[in-house]
């Protein structure tokens, strides 16, 4: 498969590169600097701006997928990710490519039947800007009917660690264990997401993923 991978150079999309790698898929991989640690045969480096729907169109071109590990940027706003989203899916549609695996974000899956995570005293305040502009951003990928896409969340709190293989996924809900903690590497993470690239479980979902 070949891959645009928009937000390469993050923690989180670093990893996903390397998981769609080790599995022989080839990735175009784009971010605002460029990424110059990853040396492979199948790995391209771009510079690119995921705010331009003709850019993003100019660079799917050819790709039979495309995969966000987008975010705001420096000092970049939290609005910046309902903007990204619409520039992706006017590129997407002008390239004529159909399937976008997208990484989002926790406080927008739901821990009871009526409230979400952002909804929760628990939440971080600091947090809250960037979890409803995500929020806006699966608004939007909701209505987005002719894209075959996936929204995929992870645990409350995900950070570097072991790679295990191992995970557990929610359509629409936190995935906690039975303690409540809600946890997830960021190498399990993208195993996870890389399986629902290739495996296309949850198109239209948004799933969340924990152990």
């Amino acid at each position: 498969m070949r891959v645009l991978l928009l937000g390469a150079s993050g923690r989180i999309g670093h990893r996903i590169t390397n998981e769609l790698l080790d599995r022989g898929h080839a990735v175009t991989g784009v971010s605002r600097s460029g990424v110059d640690d990853i040396e492979d045969e199948d790995f391209t480096s771009v510079v690119g701006d995921a705010t331009d729907p003709d850019e993003v169109a100019r660079l799917a071109a050819g790709h039979d997928a495309v995969a966000s590990a987008l975010g705001p940027a420096g000092s970049e706003t939290p609005d910046v990710l309902p903007e990204m989203m619409d520039a992706v899916l006017a590129g997407m549609r002008r390239a004529d490519v159909e399937r976008l695996v997208w990484t989002g974000g926790a406080g927008g899956l739901r821990v009871a039947p009526d409230t979400l995570l952002v909804d929760t005293e628990e939440f971080p305040d600091d947090w809250e800007g960037l979890a409803r502009s995500a929020i806006d951003a699966l608004e939007r990928l909701r209505d987005a009917d002719d894209i075959a896409w996936t929204y995929v969340a992870p645990a409350a709190m995900i950070e570097p660690g072991e790679r295990t293989g191992e995970y557990r996924t929610n359509v629409d809900e936190l995935v906690a264990d039975d303690e409540g903690d809600s946890y997830i590497t960021m190498e399990d993470f993208a195993v996870a997401f890389v399986d629902e690239l290739e495996n296309e479980a949850f198109v239209h979902e948004n799933v969340g993923v924990g152990y």
